[in-house]
């Protein structure tokens, strides 16, 4: 999305959209998107197709089988599942799974060892293939009906905006609507640009801009002091929400532009007071499928609270393999799913002691304090995704005590052992600032609901501002690949 020839494909793919008859708009978006996804690799949009056919027959089979409810319906479902998830381990997890039973042959004295497979990752692998694993659990379940047009299903599976970074779409809302496409609508391309323009400015002008600064502390963090260390791993928490979220942001105004309505993906995280609000904030459509597909059929909350606690270690875990495949996904999955584990533990005891302090649970200190808090808490996290390894991690926290100390003199030579100047300083200060400062002002509503609300001078001197903002402060040169194209 944030390179040039995207500029020139998405005008006329939308432009061509509006402008041809509605029964070839779904083959029309259907060949941009295949074209989309092969510009970066042409064989692997055979691997896409193929994820296609599997949830397509199978939706299929489920519908045909619905009432012989049973084995059969069952088998069926666990098929096609099984191929989905074999495909994603084989292209994701094989090397992972190779490079440790290879380490298991060493320890037992083995002097064989298993060829480590040399495959590139698929782009979106893990986002269509979820979206297709869902549409095939609604199917059985019959809170869809199987699609019977393979030309739909199979742009439902690769449309383009949402393709490889998400979000991820239910089959009940985005099948609907790819049947009965949208009209022309000003109002609601206006919105869609604003909602891209955002986007943009939090990819370009935010994350771009602290990219460097952050590989500085924590690509090397023998090469600087502790606090540098430190202050990178603060800054890339703010790096991979400015990244994820403006590409978020920038494929859903897309679809809105196209006449779709897809729900907020990211709601200003970092002013949540809980991990749980966190994780009802931050990629909603990913922990919205965790909480539908792993979390419930695991028995959810309606179960004890020990069980309780333990479907919310294997959910998380799963969320953690999910993004990545060392160790360290892992731990922060599991930390992740220990914070809300706890969390629900020690909800009375938490409740009691707001209670004896005398301080409203709603007041602004106590709300700050929460935020503050939770920010603490998915930071730590946060170090073990950076991470390239686990033991990184750990050596990454093990460097920040080193001259650790917050004053002036000590806070300076931290900034310059990263790289950053005065002028670079205001750059990134005004980008978060400004970011930081309409997270706020949208934190209830959501991005596109908050500015909707706005008197029209404001939309338009907003607009002004990040243009300007994107022009000037965005760094010159390739912008960095999304950080989550590698999930």
């Amino acid at each position: 999305f944030h390179s040039f020839s995207f500029l020139l494909f998405f005008p006329l793919v939308t432009g061509m959209y509006f402008l041809i008859p509605k029964r070839a708009k779904q083959l029309w978006l259907l060949l941009a998107s295949y074209y989309f996804y092969m510009s970066w690799n042409v064989q692997y949009g055979c691997l896409i197709l193929l994820v296609t056919a599997i949830g397509y027959g199978g939706g299929l089979l489920l519908a045909q089988n619905k009432v012989r409810q049973g084995k059969r319906r069952l088998a069926v479902l666990t098929g096609s599942e099984l191929v989905c998830v074999g495909i994603l381990f084989f292209f994701k997890y094989s090397a992972f799974a190779v490079q440790n039973i290879n380490e298991l042959l060493r320890a037992v004295g083995s002097v064989r060892a298993l060829r480590v497979p040399d495959l590139i990752l698929p782009v979106g692998i893990s986002f269509y293939t979820f979206q297709t694993i869902g549409y095939l659990i609604d199917v059985w379940k019959g809170k869809t009906e199987a699609e019977k047009s393979f030309l739909r299903f199979a742009l439902f599976v690769s449309f383009f905006p949402q393709l490889v970074a998400g979000p991820i779409e239910r089959s009940s809302s985005l099948l609907a609507q790819l049947r009965e496409p949208a009209e022309f609508d000003y109002d609601r391309v206006k919105d869609g640009l604003l909602l891209m323009l955002w986007g943009y400015f939090e990819k370009l002008v935010v994350a771009d801009n602290l990219a460097p600064y952050v590989s500085a502390g924590l690509d090397a963090p023998d090469l600087v002091m502790g606090l540098s260390v430190f202050l990178a791993s603060v800054l890339y928490a703010v790096q991979l929400y400015a990244d994820f979220a403006g590409y978020s942001h920038i494929a859903i105004g897309c679809m809105q532009l196209l006449g779709f309505d897809v729900p907020e993906n990211f709601r200003a995280p970092y002013f949540s007071t809980s991990v749980k609000e966190f994780w009802n904030r931050w990629h909603i459509s990913l922990s919205s499928w965790l909480r539908d597909y792993v979390y419930i059929p695991l028995g959810g909350s309606r179960c004890s609270t020990a069980r309780c606690c333990v479907n919310l270690l294997i959910t998380f875990l799963v969320s953690g393999l999910w993004h990545g495949t060392g160790l360290q996904f892992a731990v922060w999955g599991l930390l992740h799913g220990a914070y809300l584990a706890v969390g629900r533990l020690t909800a009375p005891a938490r409740a009691r002691l707001w209670r004896a302090s005398h301080i409203p649970e709603q007041s602004a200190p106590a709300r700050g304090l929460k935020m503050l808090v939770t920010f603490v808490l998915v930071w730590f996290g946060w170090v073990f995704f950076r991470a390239p390894t686990l033991s990184g991690a750990l050596h990454l926290f093990a460097r920040m005590p080193d001259s650790f100390s917050l004053t002036p003199p000590a806070l300076k030579n931290a900034l310059a052992m990263l790289g950053f100047n005065s002028g670079m300083l205001v750059r990134v200060g005004f980008a978060c600032a400004l970011l930081c400062a309409v997270d706020f002002a949208a934190r209830r509503t959501g991005f596109s609901a908050w500015l909707a609300g706005r008197r029209k001078w404001f939309q338009a001197a907003l607009c002004y501002v990040l243009v300007l903002a994107i022009l000037f402060l965005a760094p010159i040169g390739a912008s960095p690949t999304p950080i989550y194209f590698q999930f």
